[in-house]
């Protein structure tokens, strides 16, 4: 591995301000949506998506990730047909009453017809090894490194001015076999995306207050 002189740029700490002070009230500003609009998306703009979040950091650079971009309405409908018959397990027999108790206030259910409105839907896989001729090689942090690129991708589909939802119904095996993914991947989060409905709506959450979740020591 080469080295290079790393680039900064020099902004003064008041523009630094300014600019974090408005990237949060942006960042702020996304939720979780279940309403989506049938209108299309350029796949460019997925795609850009996509490379924002796979420039994310990961153990020993290894990248063990995998994006599946799906669009085709048929294999939407497969997606959401074994995806139904396991949160429809999960919500009659498998789920504690605690865990539905606290799910009640979201109006959530079985039925997941978002899969099928929102004009794409990301599946993000984990590369538990590096698979290459054959041969296995270790992948490390990888559901550390994952998961940061998952929040790259959320990020990036919020100033894309789009929305998304994080789905994970359990188990997720299907999505394996559905997007013909190798021996070495497994499903990581199912992200329906697209432009929201014009009458979406959306839960009213407080959120924890800054002292609630960090200290300074």
């Amino acid at each position: 591995v080469g080295f290079k002189k790393y680039k900064q740029n020099k902004i003064n700490d008041s523009t630094r301000v300014e600019q974090i002070s408005e990237f949060k009230k942006q960042i702020k500003s996304r939720r979780s949506v279940r309403d989506f609009s049938k209108k299309d998306v350029s796949q460019e703009i997925i795609e850009n998506i996509i490379s924002i979040a796979a420039s994310a950091p990961s153990g020993a650079n290894k990248e063990p990730w995998f994006f599946s971009i799906v669009k085709d309405n048929k294999i939407k409908k497969e997606i959401r047909i074994a995806a139904e018959k396991e949160e429809k397990s999960f919500y009659t027999q498998r789920a504690p009453q605690s865990w539905l108790d606290d799910l009640n206030k979201f109006g959530t259910d079985w039925n997941k017809e978002f899969l099928e409105i929102a004009p794409y839907i990301i599946v993000v896989f984990k590369q538990i090894y590096d698979l290459n001729n054959g041969q296995k090689y270790k992948n490390y942090y990888v559901n550390e490194s994952v998961g940061i690129a998952c929040g790259f991708l959320l990020a990036a589909i919020h100033r894309a001015g789009l929305v998304a939802l994080t789905h994970t119904p359990s188990p997720m095996g299907f999505l394996e076999k559905i997007c013909k993914r190798p021996e070495n991947e497994r499903a990581y989060l199912l992200i329906p995306v697209g432009l929201p409905n014009p009458n979406a709506r959306v839960p009213v959450l407080k959120k924890k207050n800054f002292n609630e979740y960090c200290q300074i020591i």
